[in-house]
């Protein structure tokens, strides 16, 4: 699942007595968001963030949302190929879907393949593991030097109306998952 020699990561809740202080991912928001907001996130049943670690060390993180994608009319193309893939009688005007709000590496574990493990971790999570309620897709809303990476990973774009934006919103469908 991973292509690096870290056979002994293993993956927790943040909870408020994890010692996430030297966390570093060279990236402002993503550092800020894991020291001052997870916490109160998590306490606010609004996010879980989950850590990826070697031993005591936090070598990245993903926070995960609930989500929805909602068809938008003026989108017609996307919703047509979402809805292509579910039975015409459990088709809706929306779908339950699971957010990545944040997901970082550690800056001396980057390029490493943790990253590509978080997001078969989560699709594993969802498919395998923990699916405690229905939960057709994961969304992202990738920043522009991330979207590489998430087409890699299997991600499709929602729309083109944000292709000018900072982010843009993606999804991935868990039936696709093999």
């Amino acid at each position: 699942m991973i292509q690096n020699n870290y056979s002994d990561w293993y993956s927790e809740l943040l909870t408020r007595t994890t010692d996430i202080n030297s966390f570093d991912c060279e990236d402002e928001d993503l550092n800020d968001f894991l020291i001052n907001e997870a916490i109160d996130y998590s306490s606010s049943l609004l996010g879980a963030t989950h850590l990826i670690k070697i031993g005591d060390n936090v070598v990245a993180y993903f926070c995960l949302f609930n989500d929805r994608i909602t068809r938008n009319k003026e989108e017609t193309a996307t919703w047509n190929k979402i809805n292509r893939a579910i039975a015409n009688e459990k088709r809706k005007n929306s779908y339950p879907a699971i957010k990545i709000g944040r997901l970082a590496v550690s800056k001396q574990y980057k390029k490493l393949g943790f990253g590509n493990l978080m997001i078969r971790v989560v699709i594993d999570m969802y498919t395998r593991t923990y699916q405690q309620a229905g939960c057709r897709f994961i969304t992202v809303d990738a920043y522009k030097n991330a979207l590489p990476f998430y087409e890699k990973n299997g991600f499709k774009f929602l729309t083109d109306k944000d292709i000018t934006n900072d982010t843009r919103a993606m999804y991935y469908d868990l039936k696709s998952y093999n």
